[in-house]
């Protein structure tokens, strides 16, 4: 048996990998998809009635299912767009140099931790809902480390009103840099 903190950086060590192979800008587009995952399940969960009044009160395995498809549809995407042949025509996606593929090596381990942090965080809001997996026991060290490694996942520090100026540098950067 593994604990979930081994895992967590171990699937962030991965995506670090997987970053440097795939450079920078590719990555930065799944940041952003991240951040739009968290910006929506926000707003969905504060503005939209059926969510708010019976889901977001009932913090279960409904509501982990809609924020993780939700990220995980948007991540998706995030991966993919560098995929669209108008895009991929363009120069902007190439990996020519060394620092290039360095950046892309922090920026996956930087999208490891906000796509596994989050889904993370979203089931420890859920409760651990599957049997498959089993929560931290609280007063063990373990335990102990989970609760504060908590604190610092991506939904806890991006909720209001961080999260809407995040998304906002987020739109500013590519309009800046992308197009």
């Amino acid at each position: 048996m593994v604990s979930l903190d081994i895992v967590f950086w171990i699937l962030i060590a991965l995506f670090a990998l997987i970053g440097s192979m795939r450079g920078w800008a590719k990555e930065v587009l799944v940041t952003f998809a991240v951040l739009l995952s968290i910006f929506l399940t926000n707003v969905l969960e504060a503005f939209v009635p059926f969510i708010h009044q019976n889901l977001a009160i009932f913090a279960g395995d409904t509501l982990f299912w809609l924020r993780f498809s939700i990220l995980v549809g948007l991540v998706f995407f995030g991966y993919q767009t560098p995929n669209i042949p108008r895009l991929a025509e363009s120069n902007r996606f190439l990996k020519e140099k060394f620092q290039d593929i360095l950046l892309g090596f922090v920026m996956g381990a930087i999208n490891g931790y906000l796509v596994w942090g989050t889904i993370w965080y979203y089931l420890d809001q859920a409760g651990y809902p599957f049997g498959f997996i089993i929560p931290p026991i609280p007063g063990t060290d373990v335990g102990i480390l989970t609760g504060e490694m908590m604190l610092y996942m991506p939904p806890a520090w991006l909720g209001n009103p961080m999260i809407y100026f995040a998304v906002a540098v987020s739109f500013i950067f590519v309009l800046v840099v992308f197009i």
